[in-house]
């Protein structure tokens, strides 16, 4: 059975069905609804071949030639389906929900799946990804200087049962110069934009939601330019931790990582920097002086934080004293902080 489904039903079905993209790779590689597996009707090349010929011959020269293309992929097809979806019960999409979904879902019908055909394709889950960015969120914006612990923070928040969104997390990227961690491969910015909208649509709108303080750009991946002017607009709660614990924590997170890797992204900020404070920090990673490197980036990085906050509304800033970057700690300090501004919040 065939059953045609918007990307909202879909969304909320008590039980979703596994997704299955059927365009190319390269396609699914740009971005994806998350959680889809890819199950292509055809290769990178062997599209470009059926959109060659439908411009230069017409669509059914096109069809012929995608039926010569899959004709002998139908099992391979079918047993796939069956790893993704044992269950026989799938959901198919493509592009816009044409020739490519109907034939995959005609395909998987015919064996006995009991397939979900998504209305309007990819293309429309995209439109129901960028409708999030208008939406009234109640974003609580944790900010603190580098090496404050606001992520592991947050992630206790979140133990706590409170909402949160880690836009670190989503984007594989630490927010600074070294934010790769020589080791994160970052999505593209239409993955980017599908995940941040994922967990966005899994949250309370009428309940607060957690997020950290971040740039407009967290290392490729850009902020949608609403959401970051919401969480500049939002209360900001100022974790604000000594200078020593700071150090410690990053020498704990960064000195065991790859020197020249290191002394790359320190070459990077070099200009803003300065051309000392530069040479200085490259001779503290040549040496294994991790706590002297961090202490001379963090100039920058502390400048910087301070800048962001002069471009905030003063009287949106809370600060939140800590004594450390107990994790613990600091999301209970973070409760009870909110707790005690909270009808001062509400009125913002």
């Amino acid at each position: 059975m065939i059953r045609r489904i918007t990307i909202a039903d879909l969304q909320t079905q008590p039980d979703t069905p596994p997704v299955a993209d059927v365009r190319t790779p390269a396609e699914f590689a740009q971005g994806h609804i998350p959680g889809a597996f890819n199950l292509p009707l055809f290769t990178n090349a062997e599209r470009v071949s059926v959109g060659t010929t439908y411009k230069q011959q017409g669509r059914e020269a096109a069809i012929l030639l995608g039926f010569d293309l899959t004709g002998s992929k139908w099992s391979g097809f079918i047993r796939q389906a069956l790893e993704i979806a044992p269950q026989k019960k799938i959901a198919v999409h493509c592009w816009r929900g044409g020739m490519r979904s109907a034939a995959m879902a005609w395909a998987l019908d015919l064996y006995g799946f009991e397939v979900f055909l998504l209305q309007g394709g990819y293309k429309s889950f995209r439109h129901w990804v960028l409708r999030h960015w208008e939406q009234p969120w109640r974003f609580w914006v944790v900010g603190g200087m580098t090496g404050s612990g606001k992520t592991r923070a947050l992630a206790q928040l979140s133990q706590s049962g409170e909402q949160v969104v880690d836009l670190e997390d989503l984007a594989q990227h630490h927010g600074s110069s070294y934010g790769t961690l020589n080791r994160l491969v970052q999505p593209t910015q239409e993955q980017f934009e599908n995940l941040l909208a994922a967990r966005l649509s899994s949250l309370d709108p009428a309940r607060r939601i957690w997020i950290e303080d971040e740039s407009l750009n967290i290392g490729k991946c850009l902020l949608p330019k609403s959401i970051w002017t919401r969480m500049r607009d939002a209360t900001l709660f100022d974790l604000r931790v000594p200078l020593e614990c700071r150090i410690a924590t990053l020498v704990e997170e960064y000195g065991g990582l790859d020197k020249d890797f290191l002394v790359e992204c320190t070459e990077r900020i070099n200009r803003r920097l300065g051309p000392e404070q530069t040479k200085n920090a490259i001779a503290a990673i040549r040496d294994d002086r991790m706590a002297d490197f961090i202490r001379l980036v963090l100039v920058y990085y502390d400048k910087t934080y301070r800048r962001g906050l002069e471009c905030r509304d003063a009287a949106s800033i809370i600060p939140v004293t800590a004594t450390d970057t107990d994790p613990q700690r600091n999301a209970r300090q973070l409760l009870e902080t909110a707790q005690q501004h909270r009808s001062w919040i509400t009125l913002q």
